[in-house]
Formats: C-alpha cells, sequence, structure tokens
C-alpha cells in the first residue's frame, strides 16, 4: 500500500501510529515503546494508546477520533486480542474500513501463537518476519528490531513490506500468490546489505551478552572495537574452573584480502589476518541472502540465512564452547 496525499504530508511531519493491544499483552506494548523510543525521538513517529485517555473522557469517542486520525494501525496480535471484543470487533474492523478507504495501513506485530492467519490479518504481511511470534524468538529484541525497522521502512519511504497480498508491485493478483520478480544486484546495494546484517549481528550479540549476564554461574562482556568490529567472552562458572569462550567479529566490506564479508574468529580482540570462519552475501535471481563458512577446508553451509538467522547460528556456535546451549 502506498499513502495517499493527505497521508504523506503528515508522514513528513510525524506518521501517526496507533497502537491497538489487549491489557492482558501490556507487557508487549511496554517493550515495543522502548524499542520504537528512537523513532519517536527523531520526530519521525507519534504514538496513542487507550493509556492518553484522560479520566472522564467518553471511552469510545476517544478512541475513535484517535484512530481515525492515525496514519498507522499496529496491532500486537495475540489469543487475548483476538478473543477481545474491543480490540477485534471495534478497533480492527474500524481499521478495516479506514484501509479500505485508503485512510490507514495496518501492520500486524504477532507477539504470540494464536489462529491469525484465520482472520483478516492475513491478508497483510505481518511482522516480525514471517510472522514468528515474538514470545518464540530466542532473543526477543531481534524480533522487536525486526518490528521497529519494518516501522521505519514505512517512515522513510512512505510504503512497507507490510503491504497486504493484492496490493503493490510485488503482489499476485489473486490472493495468496505473490510475485517474484528477478533482478540483479550491484555493488552497492550488497555493500549496503551487508553493513545492515553486521548491525543486526553485532546488536543480537550484545543484547544476548546483557541476558547471559543476568543468568546465575554466567558472564559475558561484549565490547565493541571499532564501527566495523566487536568482541564477546562469555565464561561459564557452572562448570569447574570455569569455561570460557571468545570470538570478535570484523564487517570485512568484502575486501579480497579478506576471508569473507563478515569474518570471525573464536579469540578476544582478534585482527583480521586469521579466520575460523565466515559470513558471505549471495544472490540468486530475486533476493540476497547470507551463507556461512566454516573456515579452511571446512567448506560452507550453503543454507539461505536471513541476518537474525545467521546472527543466531553464529551465536549458538559461540556459546556452544563455553558449554552454554538452549533448551
Amino acid at each position: 500500500m502506498v499513502f495517499g496525499f493527505d497521508s504523506l504530508l503528515r508522514c513528513t511531519l510525524a506518521l501517526s501510529a496507533f497502537i491497538s493491544y489487549s491489557h492482558a499483552d501490556e507487557k508487549y506494548l511496554d517493550r515495543l515503546h522502548k524499542h520504537m523510543s528512537l523513532l519517536q525521538r527523531e520526530g519521525s513517529v507519534e504514538t496513542w494508546t487507550d493509556h492518553q485517555i484522560v479520566a472522564g473522557a467518553k471511552l469510545d469517542k476517544a478512541v475513535m477520533d484517535a484512530l481515525r486520525s492515525s496514519d498507522l494501525f499496529i496491532a500486537l496480535v495475540s489469543p487475548d486480542y483476538i478473543a477481545s471484543n474491543y480490540c477485534y470487533e471495534k478497533e480492527f474492523e474500524e481499521a478495516l474500513r479506514l484501509f479500505e478507504n485508503g485512510k490507514l495501513h495496518i501492520v500486524p506485530v504477532i507477539v504470540e501463537p494464536c489462529d491469525w492467519l484465520s482472520s483478516p490479518f492475513r491478508q497483510f504481511m505481518a511482522l516480525p518476519k514471517d510472522g514468528k511470534p515474538i514470545s518464540e524468538w530466542t532473543n526477543a529484541n531481534v524480533a522487536y528490531l525486526d518490528v521497529v525497522s519494518g516501522i521505519r521502512r514505512l517512515v522513510s519511504t512512505g510504503k512497507t513490506d507490510t503491504v497486504p497480498v493484492g496490493t503493490g508491485p510485488s503482489a499476485a493478483v489473486t490472493s495468496g500468490r505473490r510475485i517474484k520478480i528477478k533482478q540483479e544486484f550491484d555493488s552497492i546495494q550488497r555493500g549496503e546489505f551487508i553493513d545492515q546484517a553486521y548491525e543486526v549481528i553485532r546488536d543480537y550479540f550484545k543484547s544476548s551478552c546483557d541476558e547471559l549476564s543476568g543468568i546465575d554461574d554466567l558472564k559475558a562482556k561484549f565490547h565493541r572495537m571499532s564501527d566495523s568490529s566487536f568482541t564477546c567472552t562469555v565464561v561459564n562458572r557452572g562448570i569447574k574452573g570455569g569455561r570460557e569462550a571468545h570470538i570478535t567479529v570484523h564487517n570485512s566490506k568484502g575486501s579480497r584480502h579478506h576471508f569473507g564479508d563478515i569474518n570471525y574468529v573464536f579469540e578476544a580482540h582478534a585482527g583480521t589476518n586469521t579466520s575460523n570462519g565466515s559470513i558471505r552475501v549471495n544472490a540468486d535471481d530475486y533476493n540476497m541472502y547470507l551463507t556461512l563458512g566454516f573456515g579452511g577446508l571446512m567448506g560452507r553451509d550453503n543454507s539461505k540465512y536471513d541476518a537474525q538467522q545467521a546472527a543466531e547460528a553464529l551465536w549458538l556456535e559461540f556459546i556452544g564452547h563455553a558449554g552454554i546451549e538452549y533448551d
């Protein structure tokens, strides 16, 4: 969906986002607000929730007035949301009517597993990626980052990947099918892709280190060496004498003398002249993606990863050296 003229005028100032949620999911709302704080500080997005209704105000009128003056409807979708008569039958139904009139853009954010694909939400490309519920991500901060990245694209371009099926150049004419358009990717696009991937990987490691440090017998430290390098150390004190794991990650930007686009070494503060493996940008006829390599003659994993999947795979390999894994 591309916004109409009036909405685009508002976007030049700030995108007005109505956040619809069940009160049972308030913890997700609080976390989303924290991740959106930079967008709000920049003046790119203004959010509205029912917290802004003042005492004595007429509830329905306040909600509908806010909804009808918004550019964006963000629904935090969960079993509680779908079961809520007010959220689903009043707010969402009105949002659908406004959408059909070209006055509103709808973005479902799936926070918990639920039957949303049997609802009208199935018309829309959901966030996080592939509609995977936030509660099922190993690191929820990465899920929220994916959500905020989608909203940021919407702010910067007036459109987003969360377009409904059947509207937009990449959507199919009939519901449920999507057209794939062949394209070629130049060096600038590949460079931007790897820079973005490196940032996702770096942020994933930082937030994961913070998470581990809050667990008994585990200690993790993240250090940003430069704009293109970071190093991490994890100590598992649950093993007698402690077991440590180290990693240094470099954004090599595809330089020929490096081992890959993103190079990693299982040492602390390692230089760029050694490698235990690498992450490379590849492309098919339709998309760019990442592949993982394991230094020397060990070969490559030819699976196609996005940035967060590559970050998770590398993180799990790293902490495995310290005898740590997730259920």
